[in-house]
């Protein structure tokens, strides 16, 4: 693993996609912390003010190389297969950071009322210190 993804785990748009994630990346890339898990996040030094801002990227090699929020959503694309192509041209086009930014912004703001929010938080199969598939189901 050489990124922890820090997602609300509570959401279903954030869980959808980071189900989406695991998928396409079985663990090789990316671990995965809900920011429910208050110890979890203290140990990167991230408290729940900082969750607000929306879900954050870690570099597991170099702790403080972090990314959040739409730039998060971005440097996850940049480092899948084939998605460099793409988040260089979102990039490269005149305005479009500035309207994903945005975008990310209400959606981030609206998550629970726009997509529904969990009854109980979603812990990936694939948590922050595991390597390899964990024997849970995801669900809790």
């Amino acid at each position: 693993m050489q990124y922890h993804v820090i997602y609300d785990g509570n959401c279903n748009l954030c869980v959808t996609l980071v189900q989406l994630l695991e998928n396409l990346d079985k663990g090789q890339l990316f671990d995965y912390l809900p920011m429910q898990d208050e110890a979890g996040c203290a140990s990167f030094g991230v408290t729940p003010a900082d969750c607000e801002m929306g879900m954050i990227l870690i570099d597991a090699t170099s702790p403080d190389r972090r990314w959040q929020g739409s730039d998060a959503a971005e440097e996850i694309g940049r480092l899948l297969p084939v998605g460099d192509v793409f988040v260089s041209a979102y990039r490269a086009m005149p305005g479009m950071k500035g309207l994903g930014d945005r975008f990310y912004e209400q959606v981030r703001d609206n998550r629970y009322s726009w997509f529904g929010k969990r009854s109980s938080t979603y812990h990936s199969p694939y948590p922050v210190g595991c390597k390899g598939i964990a024997n849970n189901t995801g669900e809790n």
